[in-house]
C-alpha cells in the first residue's frame, strides 16, 4: 500500500485540493480526467464536486415580441441540447422586483442586467447575478447609464474572482450638441468601467479614434481585454480601465451584411462571414491566430445550401454562438427561427428546436435585433464582489 501511494502522488491529494485544481481546467480536459482511475471517475460523478467543476454551454437567453399579446415582449431560455425543461428560469425571479429587466450580457456564468426601478422608471441599477446560485449584487448607475446603449460584463474566474462592467458612452449619451454629431451614428465618445474589487466607477476615458459599436454587438472578455465588433469592419478592444487598446481589421467579405460578431472558443477569437465559393454563397469561419499582428486564418467554409438546404442571404440567418470547447457553432435561421448546431470537424448539422416567429432575427434594414445570450452555469457560491 505504501509503495502504491509513492507511485501515485495524486492519491495524496484531498478531494478539496483536486476540486480547486480541476476547476481551473477547460471543460474538455475534465472529460478526459474521468478515465484516469476509478477514484477520479467517482470524484467527477459526485454531485457536490460536479457543481464546482467547469460546465459546458447550457443554452441561450433571448426575447420574443408579439404585438397581439401581453406583455408584448417576453424573455425565454432554451437548452442547447433541445431536450427537457429549461435549465434556467428566464424570469430571474430571485432578483429584487423592478419595473423592467433586460439581460445585457453573460460572461462565464454571470449575467449583467439593466433594471429599471419601480419608484422611478427613468432611473436604473445594473445587477450582476449568478442564476446557478441565485446570488446577486447591485452595481450603481452612472450619470450616463439611462442613455447608454452598450454595456458589457468582463469576468474570468480562473484569473480573478472580481468582475468588470464596461459602459460605452456614445455622443448622444455624452450630451453633445446635435450639430456636432459625427457622421457615424452613435460614435463612441468615452468608456467608463466599474470594478467589483474597488466598488467604484472610473472617470470616463475619452476615445480619440472614431469608432461606433452596434447596440447588440457581443462582448468577448479574453485575457482581461474586452473585444467588440464595430462598424467599418473592425474589432475594438479595451482594457479594464476603459482605454482603447487596438482596432483589429476583420477579414474582407464580398457581400454587404450586418456587422458580424466576434466569438471566443478555447481561448481564441473567431469571426464568421458570408463568402463566395464554387457552391455559391457560403458561411466562412476565421480564427485570430496572430493576435499581435491581427492576422486571421480561414478555418472552415460551408455552403449555404449544405447548411440550410437553400441559398439563404445574410438576412435569413444569424450565427449566435460558438461552443466554448468544441468546433461547433450555433445558428438561428428561417421564418420559424430554427436553432441549429453545426460541427465543423464532421460537417454535421443538428436541428435543436424552432423558436417561433415571435423571435425576430436581425434585418439589414433595421437597427434593432433580438440578441441571443449564451449561458453556462457557474457553481461558485460567492459572487465576484466577495459577498
Amino acid at each position: 500500500m505504501e509503495r502504491a501511494l509513492m507511485s501515485d502522488p495524486m492519491s495524496k491529494l484531498t478531494d478539496d485540493i483536486l476540486v480547486d485544481i480541476i476547476s481551473r481546467v477547460p471543460y474538455k480536459s475534465t472529460c478526459c480526467c474521468k478515465c484516469v482511475s476509478t477514484r477520479w471517475r467517482d470524484f467527477f460523478s459526485h454531485p457536490d464536486h460536479r457543481k464546482k467543476l467547469p460546465q459546458p454551454l447550457a443554452g441561450f437567453f433571448y426575447h420574443g415580441y408579439n404585438r397581439d399579446r401581453f406583455p408584448k415582449i417576453a424573455r425565454y431560455f432554451t437548452n442547447a441540447s433541445g431536450e427537457g425543461d429549461p435549465l434556467v428560469d428566464p424570469s430571474l425571479s430571485f432578483l429584487p422586483r423592478y419595473s423592467s429587466l433586460e439581460i445585457l450580457d453573460c460572461c462565464n456564468g454571470l449575467l449583467l442586467c439593466r433594471c429599471w426601478k419601480l419608484t422611478d422608471p427613468k432611473t436604473l441599477d445594473y445587477v450582476v447575478c449568478n442564476p446557478a446560485t441565485e446570488k446577486w449584487v447591485v452595481v450603481p448607475a452612472t450619470d450616463w447609464s439611462s442613455k447608454v446603449g452598450v454595456a458589457r460584463l468582463g469576468f474570468e474566474p480562473a484569473v480573478s474572482s472580481h468582475f468588470h462592467v464596461f459602459e460605452f458612452i456614445d455622443e448622444k449619451a455624452w450630451v453633445i450638441d446635435e450639430s456636432e454629431l459625427n457622421d457615424w451614428t452613435g460614435s463612441l465618445e468615452a468608456v467608463a468601467t466599474y470594478s467589483s474589487k474597488s466598488g467604484v466607477w472610473t472617470h470616463p476615458i475619452a476615445v480619440s479614434t472614431t469608432v461606433s459599436i452596434p447596440t447588440h454587438s457581443k462582448g468577448v472578455f479574453l485575457n482581461s481585454i474586452m473585444h467588440l465588433a464595430a462598424f467599418d469592419d473592425m474589432v475594438a478592444t479595451f482594457d479594464v480601465q476603459g482605454n482603447l487598446q487596438s482596432m483589429i481589421d476583420t477579414p474582407d467579405l464580398p457581400y454587404d451584411s450586418p456587422v458580424n460578431d466576434v466569438f471566443v472558443s478555447r481561448g481564441q477569437l473567431y469571426f464568421t462571414g458570408i463568402t463566395r465559393s464554387e457552391f455559391g454563397p457560403s458561411l466562412s469561419v476565421w480564427v485570430l491566430e496572430d493576435y499581435n499582428l491581427g492576422e486571421w486564418t480561414l478555418k472552415h467554409t460551408v455552403s449555404h445550401f449544405a447548411l440550410f438546404g437553400t441559398n439563404y442571404s445574410a438576412c435569413n440567418y444569424k450565427v449566435i454562438s460558438f461552443h466554448p470547447e468544441r468546433d461547433m457553432i450555433f445558428v438561428v435561421y428561417g421564418e420559424e427561427n430554427t436553432l441549429m448546431s453545426y460541427e465543423m470537424d464532421c460537417r454535421k448539422r443538428h436541428i435543436i428546436r424552432q423558436l417561433g416567429q415571435d423571435c425576430q432575427l436581425e434585418d439589414i434594414s433595421e437597427e434593432e435585433k433580438t440578441p441571443f445570450i449564451p449561458y453556462g452555469p457557474l457553481y461558485t457560491e460567492s459572487l465576484a464582489d466577495g459577498t
